[in-house]
């Protein structure tokens, strides 16, 4: 451990950590050094918040989910603003 601390590698590294072990798609972990992937539950998705987070890119999302677990959508909030999100089919997570 003393290694990684010590600052004496070439160059920084990246460790990203994403929740889908097929794609891999949140974290850039396609354009990292290590990835590391956790699967525990499906993930839980805050439409009123997605948008300020992360960007949601409709065809993107569609085609790199190979199970087609999750999939765009709009929805109109509470306070009648409509926002771009995702919805999650939980069975084929």
């Amino acid at each position: 451990m003393k290694y990684w601390h010590s600052h004496k590698m070439p160059a920084q590294a990246a460790f990203p950590l994403a929740c889908c072990l097929k794609n891999m798609f949140c974290g850039a972990v396609h354009c990292s050094d290590i990835a590391i992937g956790i699967h525990r539950k499906p993930p839980f998705v805050e439409d009123d918040r997605i948008t300020g987070v992360c960007e949601v890119p409709a065809g993107k999302i569609a085609r790199l989910v190979p199970t087609a677990a999750i999939k765009p959508a709009k929805v109109t909030l509470p306070d009648g603003k409509e926002v771009k999100t995702v919805r999650v089919n939980e069975p084929r997570c």
